[in-house]
């Protein structure tokens, strides 16, 4: 498989000229001189390198261009050229791998006592076994020789025969001119006639030589086994009697030298189904396995078909896709190229390779696609092969019975021919025929539209709506197509005219036939009318007061839960229908409709005979006569049951809600009263001469007003006066109820006359076993009014801050754990001497800390704040509170005493 993934190597400029081109082997004696490609190559130009071989490049072919005669020195210098140019591009292929070799080793049959091995001369022992292993290895040789030649003999008459038209000259003197050129060139007549006909014809196969040499690094050395290779693909292909000898073909000299085992080749019929045409590689029984795969399943082929560009499979296991030949060699690689003629694919060229296959190299992928171009001319020609052998011709349709099948339609047809460039690509549709129900979008007549081109006629087409490119997938693939409310654009005089219509599109023969029905109006409405009543679950009714004839649409009987046969229900009946209650609401709307003569509604409770009770809502307008006498009534009953249920339950849920606000606000009163209980707003003034003392408390909590931070003053039976603030870990009641202990555990522990220190050891151990294992931070002072001193320890909290003047400096930090953590531990206590209008604050976190910075950040901004001298102490706790940029939403607790004289 190299020869797929990268350029062939040059091959060894020493190989002596009579030998093989890629084994370096001595050709066969018994090979024909003018026809085995691959034979002696004799005459000066191979013996020395000095004839027009080592040119150093391929000339282009003078000999075809018409000469004054058969022997003016202008065609011999011409024909020399050509050999120049057949010995700059000989081999090619050889040396990339691709041509098979001739010269493969006989099978050796029996052991070693059976096969004596033959001495340099052919001499040695040989046993009967043996002897007739090399007589079935000659015979071997001479019919594949004999096959070369049959093969090759077509190709060389083409070549005679082109020289003979552009030499002018004679068969005889065309053959001899043909081989004197082949043997100045150093190659065999077949390579040097490939050559030829290359030049010559200037076709696909010739472009994918060329493409192929000239990715090669060997150009100058190898040619001819490449060009010698297709063209006997192409001759094979184009002479055989039906697919499967072209399946045959392809694979002997084309495929198999590309590292192929097998080749598929199927024909695409009228209703998308794949129909094996002809195969080579595959067991008789499992082509019959897979004579025929119905439209619609997925394959490998019909992978290549809707790909339109080829599908290559680099290993079929991997895809899951089904195909033939998939138990032989289920790794190997696979190809699907469409296989087709001007634009229309008449099937799938299907390879399979027996190992992985590589991305292969642009010249290879064009290679293959010109193969699949052989069997596209082949399937377009002749019927797939059957099981009982019989090939006929592919039956087309005429194209008048498709003009007179458009004709016995009702919508808008237009008959639709290929046309073709001059290289046979398709380009556009010519119209062949318009109906006569034929509308033209833009108001043109019919004998503007027909004979047209559909892309002159309609340029638009080839727009946003992608009209033009599905009619040419339906005439290529021969799947119709279907398309609902497409915009049909039609431009004249460069205004574009658009109109909806529904599109069908089919291919019948060579031809494709295109109906369109634009969308009326009125039946747009009614369809649009027929939905609204649906999702609205509305039926309409009228009834004739004269005749007593009543009509009412399908959605009406579906809401009485009646079937379309019963009767319909009239209005004078309508209350026998509901429940009993609504009855006076169904009087009072049938004597306003009937005796007013005014429209009415009402809304009423339908009992449908299956027992199911609908809340329903009829409105109704009576149409007067010239009397001005009702002669009918028309309306529409509305099923408003979602809407009725939507309402009973919005009113229970406004009831629920007015209860839960009600009892929200309950809740709210008692957790405020609760929260006035324990930390109440402000602090009772303290009879302590020389001291003022403001305390602020700000909750967290917005639903219960209530946290874990807690404060505390209060003057002791020794006249010290306790000052403390604490903070317990979480929010909400629990923490309020823990916080709750500890504040009344440390009053009541202030009362034994301790110290700030062992109280705090004290309230550790109530913490620890008390409370339910929580832990809390705390600073305890005790102020001692006569002698103006502060003494202070803290458990786990942040120190107090002493403002003296323009200065705000927190006090010096003491050890102390915070409350909870073991069962016992001792606290340090700090004295401090104060002034008069001295300020000491006391505080919890929640007023200084942030998430994006830093407690000693945050503290320094807090020593900032309280520089500035307000003129109360109560102004300097709100100008904390307001300046606070704390951002954790924690409870924020400051107790703050000023010495006064």
């Amino acid at each position: 498989m190299s020869d797929l993934r990268q350029p062939p190597e040059p091959q060894n400029p020493g190989t002596p000229a009579g030998d093989h081109p890629t084994t370096g082997a001595p050709a066969p004696a018994d090979a024909h001189p003018s026809t085995d490609p691959d034979g002696p190559r004799t005459g000066p130009a191979a013996a020395n390198g000095d004839g027009p071989a080592s040119a150093g490049g391929p000339a282009s072919l003078d000999v075809l261009a018409p000469a004054a005669g058969p022997t003016s020195n202008g065609v011999l210098a011409a024909a020399a050229a050509a050999a120049a140019a057949a010995t700059a591009t000989a081999g090619a292929a050889s040396a990339a791998g691709l041509a098979p070799a001739d010269d493969e080793p006989p099978v050796a049959v029996g052991g070693d006592d059976e096969v004596r091995a033959a001495g340099p001369d052919g001499g040695g022992e040989r046993s009967p076994v043996g002897r007739l292993a090399a007589t079935v290895e000659r015979l071997r040789r001479e019919v594949r020789a004999a096959h070369v030649e049959a093969d090759g003999r077509a190709l060389i008459e083409m070549a005679k025969g082109i020289l003979v038209e552009r030499l002018r000259c004679g068969p005889a003197q065309a053959a001899r001119q043909l081989a004197e050129l082949a043997e100045q060139a150093g190659v065999t007549p077949l390579e040097f006639a490939v050559d030829v006909i290359n030049q010559a014809a200037r076709d696909r196969l010739s472009e994918v030589t060329a493409d192929f040499l000239t990715v090669t690094a060997a150009r100058t050395e190898t040619s001819g086994s490449a060009s010698v290779r297709l063209r006997a693909a192409e001759s094979g292909a184009l002479a055989a009697h039906d697919t499967q000898a072209v399946a045959d073909a392809l694979l002997e000299h084309a495929l198999a030298p590309l590292g192929a085992e097998a080749v598929a080749i199927w024909a695409l019929g009228t209703d998308g189904s794949l129909t094996l045409a002809g195969h080579a590689g595959f067991s008789a029984a499992e082509a019959g396995r897979w004579r025929h795969v119905p439209p619609g399943v997925a394959t490998v082929a019909r992978r290549g078909l809707t790909e339109r560009e080829g599908h290559w499979i680099h290993s079929l296991a991997e895809t899951g896709l089904p195909s033939i030949g998939q138990h032989q060699n289920p790794e190997g690689g696979r190809a699907a190229v469409p296989a087709g003629t001007g634009g229309r694919i008449h099937g799938v060229l299907e390879i399979a390779w027996p190992a992985p296959l590589d991305t292969p190299a642009p010249p290879i992928v064009r290679q293959v696609e010109a193969l699949a171009d052989l069997c596209g001319h082949t399937l377009e020609t002749s019927a797939p092969g059957h099981l009982d052998g019989d090939a006929g011709p592919r039956a087309t349709p005429d194209v008048t019975e498709l003009m007179d099948l458009a004709e016995g339609l009702h919508d808008p047809a237009l008959v639709l021919v290929p046309h073709l460039d001059a290289d046979g690509n398709l380009v556009d549709f010519r119209i062949h025929h318009v109906n006569s129900r034929f509308l033209d979008p833009a108001g043109r007549p019919r004998s503007v539209i027909n004979d047209a081109l559909l892309l002159e006629a309609y340029p638009m087409v080839a727009g946003h709506s992608e009209l033009f490119e599905q009619i040419e997938r339906v005439y290529a693939t021969g799947e119709p197509y279907r398309a609902h409310r497409m915009r049909l654009t039609a431009l004249v005089d460069d205004v574009p005219l658009s109109a909806v219509a529904d599109f069908n599109i089919s291919r019948h023969g060579g031809s494709v036939l295109l109906i369109w029905r634009i969308e009326d109006e009125t039946a747009r409405l009614a369809s649009l009318l027929k939905h609204a009543q649906r999702l609205g679950r509305i039926g309409g009714f009228e009834e004739n007061l004269l005749t007593g004839e009543i009509t009412w649409n399908g959605q009406l009987f579906d809401l009485y839960g009646r079937p379309a046969s019963a009767a319909p229900v009239p209005l004078e009946d309508l209350a026998a229908h509901a429940h009993p209650d609504d009855a006076v609401a169904i009087g009072r709307f049938l004597r306003t409709l009937l005796h007013r003569r005014h429209p009415a509604s009402t809304s009423f409770r339908l009992q449908r005979p299956d027992g199911v009770t609908r809340h329903i809502r009829v409105v109704a307008e009576p149409v007067l006569d010239s009397g001005g006498q009702p002669y009918v009534v028309r309306g529409a009953y509305q099923d408003i049951s979602a809407h009725h249920w939507t309402e009973v339950a919005l009113a229970a849920t406004r009831d629920q809600l007015a209860h839960t606000e009600q009892q929200a606000s309950e809740r709210n009163r008692l957790t405020l009263q609760l929260q006035h209980a324990i930390m109440p707003p402000a602090q009772a003034p303290l009879a302590v001469p020389g001291l003022d003392l403001a305390v602020r408390y700000r909750p967290a909590e917005t639903q219960n007003l209530v946290g874990g931070d807690w404060y505390d003053a209060v003057v002791l039976p020794s006249r010290m006066v306790l000052l403390c603030v604490g903070d317990v870990a979480g929010h909400g009641i629990e923490a309020a109820t823990s916080m709750v202990v500890l504040r009344n555990a440390l009053r009541g522990l202030a009362v034994t006359g301790a110290g700030p220190g062992q109280l705090l050891s004290w309230l550790n151990m109530v913490t620890h076993h008390l409370t339910g294992s929580v832990t809390a931070t705390a600073v305890c002072g005790l102020y001692d009014p006569d002698r103006h001193t502060l003494r202070w320890a803290r458990a786990g909290h942040l120190p107090p801050v002493l403002v003296r003047g323009p200065e705000a400096e927190p006090l010096p930090l003491v050890q102390g754990l915070l409350l909870g953590a073991v069962p016992e531990a001792a606290y340090q206590e700090h004295e401090v001497q104060l002034a008069v209008d001295d300020t000491l604050l006391m505080y919890t976190d929640g007023l200084i800390e942030r998430r994006d910075r830093s407690v000693e950040e945050s503290l320094a901004q807090l020593l900032t704040a309280a520089r500035t001298v307000p003129r109360t102490l109560e102004q300097r706790l709100d100008r904390l509170l307001t300046h606070s940029r704390s951002d954790t939403d924690d409870d924020t607790c400051i107790v703050g005493i000023r010495v006064v004289p």
